[in-house]
């Protein structure tokens, strides 16, 4: 089986994965499990790989989400434990006596928020300070869940092209350059990126208190987009048994301890959140098994719910991210350059195929085609399959027409970094939309036409400023 027919199967793949999501046929998690189980079956009945090959790049896809799986689980129980202790009713209120019945400023502190948040480059880190706190405010507020995950992303995307990020880090690794350098040439877009998202936030509040958004409004229907539940419970100090008012300030620090814990970076993501949530249990209700499990299964569900899909995202991820070497052992999408007997996997072959049929007439406009190519390409790629296996690709072609490689991961950074996180391949995604609430379908709905927009706004930039 040539590695076109496997680019061409990875390609109807996503696509059949992407109509199933929109058309609502059914959860995440199944339609990332069987449609690539699919895909694997005619891999293995063309003979391209053994039902063990399969097996051992499932067990690879799981090591990459697992960590995610772990974090979300955690952040989701010790946010309701939060939550059921009023600690949010409070943070609620005073930013309700700040903000009053602005929207505007809502969205605006949102994007505050996420810019400040994500300076550490970790996209589940800033999703769990970002959607916790602020989702809250925007059902108060009548405002969508999915314009709170647009104004977070698109901040996002924009702090993601810091030096220690992992889209810049990898371009710079493909170059062999650093990636403080690499990060000064695209300094100017950044302040441009941080200017436009702040601009974004404005408008998108703007859109929500026309749609009748605010502390009286009342949230116009839209089909399409998912409903605020007027009768959904908010954690509230006075009316709670669970309730545990006079705790706030030991919930707020134990809050900011576990916050600063992801920050320093030295434990894995999961493990403060481990630990929060055992303190939390303690200190607000006591050592009491039988109040802790009921607790617990209060928020068991979307919990449980999510760490499935993320289950069925490493199937996918797996099966679509992982090459084969010839000596039967997984190749991380990691690796730039693959052994020359090794069997590149679904998604290289998807890059080689898509970079082959560029023609030939736009080969000294590659950076501008790849650039705006980026956010619909982030749909089917990861980062490290985008950034080590489409990348050096890319490159190569552009040799071939005298382009330099520079212009060309530059264009693919600024524009792909926008677009990280409406991506499902990514699992921070994942992480978010399950704060949040929100279905990928409406996330990706709500956001792609923006971050589209986004993207080659500053891209335009970059060419007016010379480095593209």
């Amino acid at each position: 089986m040539s590695n076109t027919i496997v680019g061409i199967l990875g390609l109807l793949t996503i696509v059949a994965i992407v109509v199933t999501l929109f058309k609502s046929k059914t959860q995440p998690a199944i339609a990332f499990i069987v449609w690539p189980t699919l895909l694997a079956l005619v891999l293995v009945i063309g003979g391209r790989h053994s039902f063990e090959d399969i097996a051992a790049m499932i067990k690879s896809g799981f090591s990459s989400t697992g960590p995610t799986a772990a974090l979300f689980v955690f952040s989701v129980l010790y946010f309701g434990f939060m939550t059921d202790a009023g600690m949010f009713d409070v943070i609620i209120g005073k930013l309700m006596k700040l903000v009053g019945d602005n929207v505007i400023g809502v969205a605006v502190v949102t994007c505050i928020i996420a810019l400040v948040g994500h300076l550490d480059g970790g996209g589940a880190s800033t999703f769990c300070i970002v959607i916790p706190a602020m989702l809250p405010v925007y059902k108060r507020m009548h405002m969508r869940p999915t314009s709170l995950l647009r104004i977070a992303v698109l901040a996002m995307g924009v702090l993601n092209l810091m030096p220690w990020a992992g889209p810049t880090m990898r371009a710079a690794s493909v170059l062999g350059i650093e990636a403080g350098a690499l990060w000064k040439t695209i300094l100017p877009v950044q302040i441009f990126g941080i200017v436009l998202a702040l601009a974004h936030a404005v408008l998108t509040g703007i859109q929500e208190k026309n749609r009748g958004a605010g502390l009286h409004g009342k949230l116009a229907k839209t089909e399409g987009i998912v409903e605020i539940d007027e009768s959904t419970p908010v954690a509230s100090a006075g009316d709670s048994e669970l309730a545990r008012p006079k705790l706030f300030i030991f919930n707020i620090l134990l809050t900011l301890c576990v916050i600063a814990m992801l920050i320093w970076d030295v434990f894995p993501s999961y493990y403060p959140f481990m630990i929060g949530c055992a303190v939390a249990l303690f200190v607000n209700y006591g050592f009491s098994a039988k109040m802790h499990k009921k607790i617990i299964n209060l928020h068991a569900g979307p919990a449980l719910m999510m760490c499935s899909t993320l289950m069925g995202a490493a199937v996918l991820m797996g099966i679509l991210t992982s090459s084969m070497g010839a000596d039967g052992k997984v190749i991380s999408a990691k690796v730039m350059e693959l052994p020359e007997d090794a069997l590149p996997s679904v998604v290289r072959c998807l890059a080689n195929m898509v970079a082959g049929f560029m023609p030939a007439s736009l080969g000294k406009q590659l950076p501008l085609v790849i650039g705006i190519l980026s956010v619909p390409l982030a749909l089917a790629f990861d980062t490290d399959s985008y950034f080590y296996g489409m990348l050096p690709v890319v490159i190569g072609i552009g040799q071939a027409f005298g382009v330099a490689a520079q212009p060309i991961a530059i264009a693919m950074v600024i524009c792909r970094n926008c677009a990280t996180f409406i991506s499902p391949m990514v699992p921070a995604t994942l992480l978010g939309i399950g704060l949040a609430e929100v279905d990928i379908k409406d996330h990706i709905k709500a956001s792609f036409l923006y971050v589209w927009a986004f993207s080659i706004l500053c891209m335009i930039v970059g060419m007016v400023i010379g480095i593209i």
